[in-house]
């Protein structure tokens, strides 16, 4: 199966996982998904958010048949808790409270779906992000940038949420929303050719 010429859509509005796919070259529109995500904290993180990832890509698969639609899920967790988008300024204090002068995960689910070939891989990669010991002052001014609000564990690693970072183990990208240097990967397998590029 040869998909050269296949369209590309990103199930997701997030400017930052645009950017990333731009990164790489792809060529891809964009369709906002509108499934709701699950954050049922019975489930193991990975599975949970493959998941999220494939409601999202279904959604958005169920418009477009014949392209290839990318989506994914990204959570925080630490200590058994998971942390998704937060709802307020409290419940941005009290996460990034939690997550001070501690090591967490950030884990992305991603779901490459193409319907006409009966297709939907899933995958999920996970880094650990160290946080420094940084004041409840800094978390208000933090606040403050309006930064925190639409983002999972209420950072933007990209941004000014860098501030709080001692160090990353794993891949940047995944902390940013899209894992892309391994979804590259497998669009190459699925016989997607980003700038005529054959081999990987």
């Amino acid at each position: 199966m040869h998909f050269h010429l296949q369209k590309i859509i990103l199930a997701s509005g997030s400017p930052r996982r645009r950017e990333l796919m731009t990164k790489i070259g792809l060529n891809f529109q964009y369709v906002t998904s509108k499934a709701k995500e699950d954050m049922n904290p019975n489930i193991p993180i990975g599975d949970l958010t493959i998941k999220n990832a494939a409601m999202k890509g279904y959604d958005v698969a169920n418009l477009y048949d014949e392209a290839f639609i990318i989506a994914a899920d990204t959570v925080v967790s630490c200590e058994g808790k998971v942390f998704g988008k937060p709802t307020g300024e409290e419940d941005i204090m009290n996460m990034l409270q939690f997550l001070r002068n501690k090591k967490h995960q950030v884990t992305t689910g991603v779901a490459i779906i193409n319907k006409n070939a009966a297709l939907c891989e899933r995958f999920h990669k996970t880094t650990d992000v160290y946080f420094k010991d940084y004041s409840d002052e800094f978390i208000k001014w933090y606040i403050k940038t309006d930064e925190p609000f639409d983002k999972a564990g209420s950072y933007a690693i990209q941004g000014k949420g860098s501030l709080m970072v001692e160090k990353i183990d794993g891949c940047y990208d995944n902390v940013v929303g899209l894992p892309v240097a391994e979804l590259f990967e497998r669009l190459i397998k699925f016989g997607v050719r980003p700038g005529g590029l054959n081999v990987y």
